[in-house]
């Protein structure tokens, strides 16, 4: 749907806009399971 009514605008800039923010809500969860896996990383490390 959201797809379909910025197509019919014409309009690029809110176009590309709607597609920046949904790669930024992409990118947070993989950004965050890497840092949660670093720190486990790092805490089973200093254990041996």
């Amino acid at each position: 749907m959201c797809r379909a009514s910025l197509e019919s605008e014409g309009n690029t800039t809110k176009a590309e806009a709607v597609n920046d923010g949904i790669v930024y809500l992409m990118i947070i969860p993989y950004v965050l399971v890497g840092v949660v896996g670093i720190v486990v990383y790092r805490m089973y490390s200093k254990r041996k």
